[in-house]
């Protein structure tokens, strides 16, 4: 089976945004039963705020011209004063409520959209930049340089008082809005340094990730190389600034959600900030392939920031993958069963799930009264005429110029459609204007009408510039044809408005680029390859020439919506120092059982690299100088060899076991390492390993679960061995052998002798059952990792060093310092090769 296909998804599979918060409630439900702490808050994190602010400041007195001298008057001049019933009232300044005003920011129309329904269930934060302030008196001597536009105010010119009173006129203007929701909004602004702020947005994210994200790898940058990196600082002071104001308003039990590439970083700056709160980050653009994602000076930063949430969402399946291919092989993570990225024992889910529109309010929009009066002159103006429509931002990446080279592939191969069919193009400006794009479109514009227009017919209309709601959903009803060619697109709201918009009209059908975030979800559309203008141009006319009953279907299907599902881990409290204490001072016997690589020291590349720390000596040594510690030995090969305290030699507890199947195993492992370049095999006394930690990650993880299921399903039904999957390895051991065979799980057990140390015992007599005498509070069972790990353990640590601090706090507050060892001034341990 591929494994880069995409997953199919049930034909009947709609469900309903009824549906989904039924199931939101009765999760909820579910985790009140068990006391998880919920605050019923979703803090949504965005660049910026859905508004725009203006301000209007206290004049000082040098922006205050003197007037010029009175001239004198002449007493014929002047009329006769008015009576006090008939003069008019002197108009005094009056201070207004306040000197902020807003109005709505357009763009990220599915964005907003989505978090606005989510206000019918959920209190809700958002927590955005506010944006360049705009000036609601634009005065020159305002003390910019002459470069700066006088009509913005610097944010550092705004006072704290000013900055409050922004709070309170941004919730009375939000506040005026009370529709359909009932749950509060509250909107909390990020106020950043306008050169950070410009370095952020305008250099690192549009200048390196947005043309990475849409595969351009800079190559309309002049300084390709500056272009790439120059603007890191401000990317991360930026992210730095978000995180750290999440942080201040976060309440426990608050489910964050962070969207789109201008905050990467910001998931892991939490995870460290807030390591028990719910993450979640939303990707709205595509994502590039692993082979031109690492050409990213920064990639290592921008993946392990990512990582740092526990859901990591893409609009496609496709995005997913490649996002998931990256952190393999750019930062060599590993995939779990489930399909997320371990790093260091955190487990970032991944999933997918495409944004749509609110069809209810562009159902409602398409009613305004406005409309069918621009529609009607539409039909008028072009009354006998088929109408293309396109409506796109003029960016490099939508598409517009191989557009307009199919419309005239259409009437230089179709030539019954001139003077028939017209094209009305409108491209909004982009956030970064490009001449060279503007100057291609309209000379291409001007060469289709010179070559197939006439005195009474124009194929072409283009309108560059941003037009009103009224005109954008009369042109989307009037059309006969929609087609929309972006050449890479995370998600096109505007294929889904024409869809809606169709549905009290002609039902027309839509051209739509394979390359679109969209695509995936709308097969009923013609979908062609922009860059094939025959096929586009055979599109065109197979819409122009469609018969009802087609368009019919296919309007149908793709008016359609549907949603998906997501789930979390539980979460592991931290290790509680005081309580570990506490039972340690308690107790009269005390036994340690340790795991060496990733607990006692970091999991690192080559084994013979894992030697211990002084303070993990220094621990280790003054734990076992306790009376009190009954038992701290060394075990090798997952318990395979035991070396008892002051015992020079080690016991094997192989000895009896038959091992013939140890070469059956090494032939296996042969084969796949002649196929798999890269991976090598280590022969150990009691097992043998398979290692592909220097493979090709993708590769190499297919052919570890090959070689798994032929083992599993061969030779392990008949010998007693177990097939275990590591960390970039596959190895096979004997079923006796355990290190955890003598580790209690229960409040009060009965320890029956372990099969490994009978294996050895001459009196196998004199080894019987045992009732420990210990209380589950009393049993720290810890795994080494983020909380969310999967485990069944009761308590986490996050990295071996805090294993090592953990072991170091009772080293300093329970055992006197005389009675320590002294390994504070030991050399470092060299590495050998070999390692418990």
């Amino acid at each position: 089976m591929d494994s880069f296909a995409e997953p199919r998804r049930l034909a009947d599979g709609a469900i309903s945004l009824i549906d989904v918060r039924t199931q939101v409630t009765q999760l909820e439900n579910d985790l009140r039963s068990k006391d998880v702490p919920l605050s019923g808050r979703i803090i949504q994190v965005c660049h910026y705020l859905p508004v725009i602010a203006s301000f209007a400041r206290r004049p000082t007195p040098s922006d205050i011209p003197s007037p010029p001298a009175t001239p004198p008057a002449h007493a014929s001049d002047i009329p006769p004063s008015p009576t006090a019933e008939q003069a008019p009232a002197v108009e005094q300044p009056v201070e207004p409520s306040s000197r902020w005003a807003f109005r709505s920011r357009y763009g990220h129309s599915a964005m907003v959209s989505g978090i606005d329904s989510l206000s019918e269930t959920h209190d809700q934060v958002f927590v955005g930049w506010t944006g360049d302030i705009e000036c609601a008196t634009p005065s020159s001597a305002d003390g910019e340089s002459s470069d700066a536009p006088t009509n913005k105010i610097p944010a550092s010119s705004v006072s704290e008082e000013d900055r409050a009173e922004f709070d309170n006129a941004l919730r009375q203007y939000a506040s005026r809005d009370e529709n359909k929701s009932t749950k509060e909004m509250q909107h909390v602004p990020v106020w950043l340094d306008d050169k950070d702020a410009h370095g952020h947005y305008d250099g690192y994210c549009k200048q390196t990730l947005w043309p990475l994200f849409h595969y351009l790898l800079w190559q309309d940058v002049a300084t390709e190389y500056a272009s790439a990196d120059s603007h890191w600082a401000p990317y991360s002071a930026v992210n730095a600034v978000f995180a750290r104001r999440v942080a201040e308003i976060y309440q426990p039990g608050d489910l964050i959600w962070i969207h789109d590439y201008h905050l990467l970083l910001v998931p892991s700056l939490i995870r460290q900030t807030l390591p028990d709160a719910s993450v979640g980050l939303f990707v709205h653009t595509p994502f590039p392939s692993s082979e031109v994602f690492r050409c990213l000076p920064r990639r290592n930063e921008i993946l392990d920031g990512m990582l740092g949430a526990n859901l990591i969402c893409f609009q496609t399946y496709s995005y997913s993958r490649h996002f998931t291919s990256s952190c393999i092989r750019v930062c060599g993570y590993e995939v779990t069963s489930r399909g997320g990225i371990d790093v260091q024992g955190h487990v970032a889910a991944i999933s997918y799930s495409p944004v749509g529109v609110d069809a209810d309010r562009v159902a409602k929009d398409i009613l305004r009264p406005g409309i069918q009066p621009k529609l009607e002159a539409l039909r008028t103006l072009y009354e006998g005429k088929k109408i293309i429509v396109g409506r796109d931002k003029l960016d490099v990446v939508k598409g517009v110029v191989q557009k307009l080279r199919a419309f005239e592939k259409l009437l230089q191969d179709y030539p019954q459609w001139i003077g028939n069919v017209v094209l009305i193009q409108v491209t909004s400006p982009a956030l970064s204007d490009s001449p060279k794009l503007e100057r291609q479109v309209s000379e291409l514009v001007a060469h289709i009408n010179g070559e197939y227009g006439s005195l009474d017919f124009i194929p072409v209309h283009h309108y560059h510039q941003t037009i009103k709601k009224d005109e954008f959903y009369a042109l989307l009803s009037v059309a006969d044809l929609g087609v929309i060619t972006p050449l890479r697109d995370g998600m096109n709201t505007t294929s889904m408005e024409f869809v809606i918009s169709q549905e009290r009209t002609k039902k027309s059908p839509l051209v739509l680029s394979e390359f679109m975030g969209i695509s995936s979800n709308m097969t009923d559309a013609m979908q062609i390859n922009p860059w094939n203008l025959s096929e586009v141009a055979a599109a065109m006319h197979r819409g122009l020439s469609m018969s009802e009953e087609e368009k019919l279907s296919r309007h149908q299907s793709l008016y359609k919506i549907r949603l998906g599902s997501s789930n979390m881990a539980r979460q592991t409290p931290f290790m509680p120092k005081a309580h570990l204490e506490s039972r340690y001072m308690q107790a009269k016997k005390r036994l340690f059982l340790f795991d060496y690589d990733g607990t006692l020291t970091p999991i690192v590349k080559v084994p013979s690299a894992a030697v211990p720390s002084k303070d993990t000596l220094l621990a280790l040594e003054t734990l076992t100088a306790d009376p009190a510690t009954s038992w701290l030995g060394m075990s090798a090969e997952h318990g395979g060899f035991i070396r008892e305290p002051g015992q020079a030699t080690w016991s094997n507890f192989t000895e009896s076991l038959d091992m013939s199947w140890m070469a059956d195993v090494l032939e296996i492992f042969k084969y796949y390492t002649e196929r798999t370049t890269g991976s090598a095999i280590e022969v150990k006394k009691s097992a043998i390993t398979w290692h592909y930690r220097s493979a090709d990650p993708e590769w190499g993880l297919f052919q570890c679960h090959q070689c798994q299921d032929l083992l599993e399903n061969n030779l392990a039904r008949k010998r007693p061995i177990e097939v275990l999957v590591g960390k970039k390895n596959l190895e096979v051991r004997p079923l006796a052998i355990n290190k955890g065979e003598i580790t209690p799980a229960n409040t009060r057990v009965t320890l029956e002798p372990p099969l490994s140390v009978t294996l050895l015992a001459k009196d196998k007599e004199a080894f019987t059952p045992v009732e420990l005498a210990i209380e589950r509070d009393a049993i720290f069972t810890t795994a080494v990792g983020h909380s969310s790990k999967r485990t069944l353990a009761v308590w986490h640590v996050t990295t071996p060093e805090e294993v090592v601090e953990h072991m170091l706090h009772l080293v300093r507050d329970v055992i006197p310092e005389d009675a320590r060892p002294a390994l504070a001034d030991a050399p470092e341990p060299e590495p050998s090769s070999s390692h418990l």
